[in-house]
């Protein structure tokens, strides 16, 4: 099945207006055709439209990209999932020396390496970033054991990155523009500003939900965060990507990428999710596992995998349907991102597979009293402080460094149970309920399942 056009584009529009999102691109596969639209605009500041050739930040899918240039090298015979870090990197060191021994790529590639996730130093802008910040990696936290939860990692990706880096002798940007770019056809895909500039653009917007919102101050994350997430494509760009995944590996002129073997092998279970079939962001829901870079997903009972991007502003989503042989991205730059995707994902899947996209929302008349969870939990930059009880939590939440120079993370959010263990937080009526969850590790250590971060009670 295809899609009506021009009922998709006035439904684009409309979601667009009603949700305050300054501009999207949407791009779906289904029925052997690539269809792309666009609506908004890039910037507000500017006015500028938005079409469908236009760039957006696609974050951290990011990582799905990384995460298939490492499979590439695997196929090749110069590395293994179970390879030490640093049998690849001799000098890499973190604070836990038995973790700067023992982690393999596999922890980073599926968020159990229990190192901080958000170490953004300072390494500049220059080829030689990802190096320095290896370099600097002796100033990582351990803040979970190695191997015993899902705790998302951005530091790890750039570990990842810089292991491209040494076992094909170029920067990550090069290695991946020769090795999937090119390889794929994509003519709207870089990563480095000065590359962006070539194209029309999208700029971020924050604001509270439920407000219109404003151009952020910061264009892009640092540049060390490349292979976690400074990939920016147009929307078609990302289905083509997609594709090939969906296809066995092959490109569309059906020469092989990366292994078909190998393809499926990033699409199976690496690590369960805290409670499997819940949520871990409110776009998110029946998330039950992490893949190899991949979310994996059921959805009326069929396997969904893809995996969302957010960085200063601008919010990314991709979705894969095998059974169907559907893809869909969209691709935002602010406003009411959560409530647009339900629209159109939720739309699109409901219409060309028969799947109902779920929704994460509280379960009217949950109980539970939650003064077990009062306490600070810590992780990196970001500390929680859970306050309340009776069944009435509020989350209170304070950051430091580059969290809180790109004021993404709101301070206060108000917690409702949905069970025992799990609850529903939002930041004000007009915010996406976001999911939380109490738990504990093998040890007995409590802790937070928030924003897809494990966060241990501290205090």
């Amino acid at each position: 099945m295809t899609i009506d056009r021009q009922a998709w584009q006035e439904r684009l529009d409309d979601a667009v207006g009603n949700r305050r999102v300054p501009g999207a691109s949407l791009a779906v596969w289904a029925g052997g055709e690539s269809t792309a639209l666009a609506s908004g605009v890039l910037n507000r500041d500017t006015g500028v439209e938005a079409t469908v050739d236009s760039l957006f930040q696609i974050g951290s899918i990011t990582k799905v990209w990384t995460a298939t240039l490492i499979m590439q090298l695997i196929a090749e015979g110069k590395l293994g999932l179970d390879t030490p870090v640093a049998e690849v990197l001799p000098s890499f060191e973190v604070s836990d020396p038995d973790v700067s021994k023992l982690v393999t790529v596999k922890h980073l590639l599926s968020h159990t390496s229990g190192l901080d996730g958000d170490f953004f130093p300072d390494c500049g802008r220059g080829d030689d970033c990802l190096e320095r910040f290896v370099a600097d990696c002796t100033g990582v936290a351990q803040v979970l054991p190695m191997g015993v939860t899902l705790s998302y990692c951005n530091t790890g990706f750039s570990i990842a990155g810089r292991i491209i880096e040494v076992l094909t002798g170029q920067v990550w940007d090069d290695a991946l523009r020769d090795r999937l770019i090119e390889p794929l056809g994509l003519t709207h895909t870089c990563t480095l500003p000065e590359d962006v500039l070539r194209y029309r653009s999208a700029w971020g917007h924050l604001g509270a939900p439920g407000f219109t919102p404003e151009p952020a101050t910061i264009w892009a994350p640092v540049r060390l965060a490349g292979p976690a997430g400074l990939i920016s494509a147009r929307a078609s760009d990302l289905i083509a990507f997609a594709r090939m995944h969906l296809e066995g590996g092959r490109n569309a002129n059906g020469d092989q990428v990366l292994d078909d073997a190998l393809v499926a092998e990033m699409q199976q279970p690496q690590a369960d999710t805290p409670v499997p079939g819940w949520a871990m962001a409110p776009t998110e829901v029946g998330l039950d596992h992490w893949g190899i870079g991949w979310m994996l997903m059921h959805w009326d009972g069929r396997p969904v995998y893809g995996h969302d991007g957010g960085t200063i502003g601008q919010r990314a989503f991709l979705r894969i349907a095998p059974e169907s042989n559907v893809a869909v991205a969209l691709l935002t730059n602010g406003g009411g991102t959560e409530d647009l995707y339900l629209d159109i994902v939720g739309g699109l899947f409901e219409e060309l597979c028969g799947i109902t996209v779920p929704q994460f929302l509280p379960m009217e008349g949950a109980e539970a009293d939650g003064a077990e969870f009062v306490g600070r939990y810590e992780v990196g930059e970001l500390t929680v402080e859970i306050t309340g009880g009776s069944g009435h939590l509020k989350a209170h939440l304070m950051t430091r460094g580059f969290l809180a120079e790109i004021g993404v993370i709101p301070e206060h959010l108000d917690l409702v149970p949905v069970a025992t263990e799990q609850w529903a937080a939002r930041e004000n009526p007009s915010a996406p309920w976001w999911p939380l969850c109490f738990y504990r590790l093998p040890d007995g250590t409590p802790c937070l399942h928030f924003g897809t971060r494990a966060i241990p009670k501290v205090g």
